[in-house]
């Protein structure tokens, strides 16, 4: 039996202390304690994890303000913090063995623009990608790029010293910064932004925190100026720890006090507020993908492409590229990069230009095409360039190139490429040979690695792939640190280009030398001298004795590796999830994992239910249960396991169990799967998921509420021989308020009437029969399509499924609509797995017999048709049978071309907008662009509308614990876009999308057959 689960480290009495203080504060923010939020963020896009005793998110900076001056208190000496962004961080930079300040959650509002001065003014926890959208309209954008742009937050760009592409023209996060707002540990909220010198020498006269700061500051880097000069490398980008260098402006007649804080890693203080200044968005921009035999060849090129004044230039190795093609993003930019005849592509430079205009732009990029005509007749390597000067085009490719950090993760095999000396920075004309070397130090230990990287600045990313669980590697690594550290010495760079030290604080010292770090120290001291912001990074205070944090401290592997070898095989979703954090994309229409957009909770998103599962299965495994025994042991309801689940709720044992928190979070999952192809690991949160509903549901009944939506495909048939009456009691006030109360269901759907079966009485349809087909010759069967049944549209959207045969008979064939047969989707997300079992086995045994007539067969629902080719692959494993079933729009590619419909005149008008369901546009990238070449076809307009999840998901949005975030999905994406259209022009893919438009938008919106069976003649 599933055991009770303790967390295994409990809040310390002095944090409980610090809560329970907290609370008789005006403090408004919110408090998490419980296990799984602290696990939540007790990882990030590094090797390491370090759980916290406390999560905090508060909703000011009067609210940080109030954490900082009760923990200044003396009773309270002992706490720490450290602040939180986007938690993509690849070297620890937030982790904390104490308290957790996370901004993003509700510190992310745009607060003021200028836009006669070109700034804007921001909370630190506003998202880089939501900055750009609000700005673009305005036609600026914050300039310093990253990959993770769509859930890194201003706040981690500040303290990280954020750059990526581009940075030769546009610069790092300090170059645009005009002001900060800092929260100092003893709660003074210190505003800095530049000032003359003189100023600042009256300034820390004053006698207060801000003039000890302001002092120690001035003297330190005054009175070591020749020294910080000779010290720090000429580069372009590269992060000190404390920017002592750039404090003073050239000439020393302007003292800035946000250089030091930014880059600094949550050290000093936790950054609110940020004055931005803004770039003018160029108004033409060419991207020129050149193509190489060998990596090495796109590296000693590249320096000749800056000198060519490109805006960046961002390089990628095979391997990467390799990846790329294999992942959903692909069919995004395949026609942008296209192979190359008789040659193998090895290499690849992606080379941006900006312009005032297309003109000018393109008298640079011919420029740029002598040199590579030139650079081709020398042999350089290059075999060859695409360019493409469409926006759209040129984004899509470099979505492709930010998702290759997540890609790299996606390898095969327990040794993933891992951040820990990613981010080496050596000046560009030594890039070529410092990569020669650093490519022989990890072949001489047989390890396989990708690259990609910034190659203007000599910033490369490089991830050796290693095996956390095995301790001999993490040895290994160690090792690897050493020596690039000293690699990147030799050539003139250093080890942390452009992701901050966080664990790697440990070589500082050797880089900085005894007399800097001395002084960074006594910078550390004037602003935090308890040392109580992110203790252990960068540096500790002057005097202080505690350590610096080390390459060595506890990774996740050390807990990874206490889950036996087959079970991590079983579930190696979970344990391969690497917290690159795409799940955190902040963007609405976006359709990834909508429930971590509407709670704003990590524990809600694919990370956060990976990493709840991990630790699960560990305590489960220490507990000494077999998982995966287990598993077999509960295929069936056993009078043995009743028993227990009484005994359990009669002995009314503690309700203590970290199992019901990982429920928690799994309950919140709407199961429309986009993380298992959005995820560049593929971490498929419903499969899981419904592994864990079924192993904790064997210690725990089941609410009554996962019954009725297990059996829909039962009663559903049932209650369509009585849809009048059946209507008639779902709408009534008294079903209405039992169902809500007793059972947790709100909105019941209603039975189509007329039935599906009443439909299509009066219609000349061929009635299905077996025997009879099987008689039908070959050609006959070429006209023949049947029409596989689903319980949402047979039973509540039958006029959708009369519509797909009216449409397949005026296009020629013959539609035959099958016998239903239940599909078992339904089970599998409530988690009754061996009952899913047996519905897929026995369904699929029904299919695979109707595949061998050769003929098509469609499904009207995304969610239930798409359930044969994944969920039915893992349950039934090889014995699932080769029969497929195709989507209206796959079968429609199939066969529109051959038809001479067409549309009526009134249809022709109607400028049609398309809202898909987010499994199918996820799951079948192109499905889109598919259904827009079908209505074309019959010269009908179809445009795409973007959108993320509507909220209903299937049953979800019926259950009354998940009513308000179904309604506030609907409303973040949907609502407004419905609004501005008349019911006719709405078309959406799925049964549940219409099911959740006609319950809040009040619109009968139609699936895109319904259309075409009307409108073609």
């Amino acid at each position: 039996m599933l055991p009770r689960l303790d967390p295994v480290e409990l809040i310390k009495p002095i944090y409980q202390d610090f809560i329970n203080a907290l609370k008789q504060t005006a403090y408004l923010g919110e408090i998490n304690s419980q296990y799984s939020s602290r696990l939540a963020v007790a990882t990030d896009n590094s090797v390491y994890q370090q759980l916290p005793q406390l999560v905090l998110h508060p909703r000011s900076k009067q609210d940080i303000q109030l954490i900082t001056e009760l923990a200044n208190q003396a009773r309270f000496n002992e706490i720490k913090f450290s602040a939180r962004g986007g938690g993509t961080g690849t070297n620890g930079q937030s982790l904390t063995p104490g308290i957790v300040i996370d901004l993003s959650k509700f510190m992310n509002r745009i607060l003021e623009i200028n836009v006669e001065e070109n700034w804007v003014r921001v909370e630190a926890g506003v998202v880089k990608d939501q900055l750009n959208d609000y700005l673009r309209p305005h036609g600026f954008f914050f300039s310093p790029d990253l990959s993770t742009s769509n859930r890194a937050t201003i706040g981690g760009m500040v303290n990280t010293d954020a750059s990526g592409q581009g940075s030769l023209v546009y610069g790092k996060t300090s170059d645009h910064v005009l002001g900060l707002e800092t929260v100092l540990a003893n709660g003074t909220l210190l505003a800095t932004s530049p000032m003359s010198v003189s100023d600042a020498e009256k300034r820390a006269e004053q006698g207060d925190t801000k003039a000890e700061v302001i002092s120690t500051v001035l003297n330190t880097c005054r009175d070591n100026r020749e020294l910080i000069l000779r010290k720090f490398p000429r580069l372009n980008r590269f992060l000190t720890g404390y920017d002592l260098e750039h404090v003073f402006n050239d000439d020393l007649t302007e003292f800035d006090l946000s250089r030091v804080i930014t880059g600094s890693e949550g050290s000093l203080g936790i950054v609110c507020e940020a004055k931005l200044n803004l770039t003018p968005i160029s108004k033409a921009k060419a991207l020129v993908n050149i193509k190489y035999d060998s990596f090495d060849s796109a590296l000693r090129h590249s320096p000749d492409l800056v000198k060519a004044e490109a805006t960046s230039v961002e390089t990628i190795d095979s391997k990467v590229l390799n990846l790329a093609k294999q992942d959903i993003i692909w069919h995004t930019v395949s026609d942008l990069i296209t192979d190359v005849p008789d040659a193998v592509m090895d290499g690849l430079n992606m080379v941006e230009y900006n312009d005032v205009s297309t003109d000018a732009l393109e008298q640079r990029i011919a420029t740029l095409e002598d040199i590579l005509a030139q650079d081709i007749a020398a042999d350089k390597g290059i075999i060859g360039y695409q360019i493409t000067y469409d926006l759209p085009s040129i984004g899509r490719l470099y979505a492709m190139r930010k998702k290759a950090v997540g890609l790299l993760g996606n390898t095969e095999g327990n040794q993933k490429p891992l951040a820990f000396a990613e981010d080496t920075a050596v000046p560009p004309e030594n890039l070529a040979d410092f990569i020669v070397e650093f490519r022989e130090l990890l072949d001489s230990h047989n390890l396989q690695y990708g690259m990609f990287g910034h190659v203007d600045a000599g910033v490369l990313h490089v991830r050796p792939a290693l095996d956390m669980c095995d301790p001999e590697q993490e040895k290994l690594l160690r090792d690897i640190s050493d020596k690039v550290v000293a690699l990147t010495a030799k050539y003139g760079g250093l080890m942390w280009g452009e992701h901050g030290k966080g664990y790697r604080s440990e070589y500082g010292p050797e880089f900085f030398g005894e007399t800097l770090f001395t002084e960074l120290r006594r910078v550390k001291a004037a602003f935090d001298p308890k040392n109580k912001m992110n203790p252990g990074k960068i540096c500790t205070p002057l005097d202080s004795k505690e350590k610096l944090v080390s390459v060595d401290d506890v990774k996740r592997g050390y807990f990874d590796r206490q889950i036996s070898t087959p079970v991590k095989t079983s579930f190696d979703s979970v344990l391969g999830c690497n917290g690159n954090g795409l799940c955190f994309n902040y963007d609405v229409n976006s359709p990834m994992c909508p429930s971590s957009k509407v709670t704003r909770d990590r524990r809600h998103s694919p990370k956060g239910r990976a990493g709840l599962m991990r630790e699960w299965l560990r305590l489960v495994e220490k507990q000494g249960v077999d998982i995966l025994s287990l598993e077999k042991d509960i295929q069936g309801t056993s009078v043995k396991q009743l028993l227990n689940k009484v005994s359990n709720k009669l002995l009314g044992e503690p309700q203590e169990d970290f199992s019901h928190e990982v429920m928690d979070a799994m309950q919140g999952c709407l199961a429309c799967k986009a993380c298992a192809s959005q995820c560049p690991i593929k971490v498929d949160v419903p499969d899981f998921r419904a592994r864990f509903i079924n192993l904790y549901h064997s210690r725990y009944f089941r609410p009554m509420k996962d019954h009725l939506v297990a059996n829909v495909e039962t009663m559903a048939p049932l209650m369509a021989k009585m849809p009048k009456v059946v209507n008639g009691v779902l709408s009534s006030g008294i079903y209405k308020k039992l169902s809500k109360t007793a059972i947790g269901y709100v909105d019941t759907p209603l039975l189509s009437y007329p039935t599906l079966k009443q439909r299509l009485a009066n219609r000349e349809f061929t009635q299905f029969n077996l025997e009879q087909l099987k008689l039908r010759t070959q050609e006959e069967r070429s006209r023949t399509v049947l029409i596989v049944q689903d319980p949402f549209t047979s039973f509540y959207d039958a006029k959708s499924v009369e519509a797909m045969m009216v449409l397949a008979k005026k296009l020629g064939f013959d539609p035959i609509l099958l016998p239903f047969k239940p599909n078992g989707k339904p089970q599998h997300v409530k988690g009754f797995l061996s009952r899913f079992a047996k519905t897929a086995a026995n369904t699929a045994a029904f299919l695979n017999e109707l595949h061998t007539l050769g003929i098509p067969m469609i499904g009207m629902d995304a969610s239930l048709a798409l359930c044969y080719r994944d969920e039915y692959k893992q349950i039934l494993n090889g014995e699932r049978g080769e029969f497929e079933v195709l989507l209206a729009h796959e079968w429609l590619l199939s066969v529109y071309k051959n038809t001479d419909n067409q549309a009526l005149d009134t249809a022709a008008q109607t400028n049609y907008q398309l809202f898909s369901h987010c499994t199918e546009k996820t799951a079948l990238p192109k499905s889109e662009t598919q259904w827009q070449e079908i209505f074309q076809h019959y010269n009908l307009s179809l445009d795409k509308v973007s959108v993320g999840c509507c909220g209903m998901a299937g049953t979800y949005g019926h259950e009354a614990s998940n009513l308000d975030n179904s309604k506030s999905l609907f409303e973040m994406s949907w609502q407004g876009k419905l609004n501005n259209l008349d019911e006719r022009q709405v078309v959406v893919t799925g049964f549940s999308c219409r099911s959740q438009a006609k319950r809040f938008a009040k619109v009968r919106a139609r699936h895109p057959v319904e259309v075409l069976a009307e409108a073609l003649q």
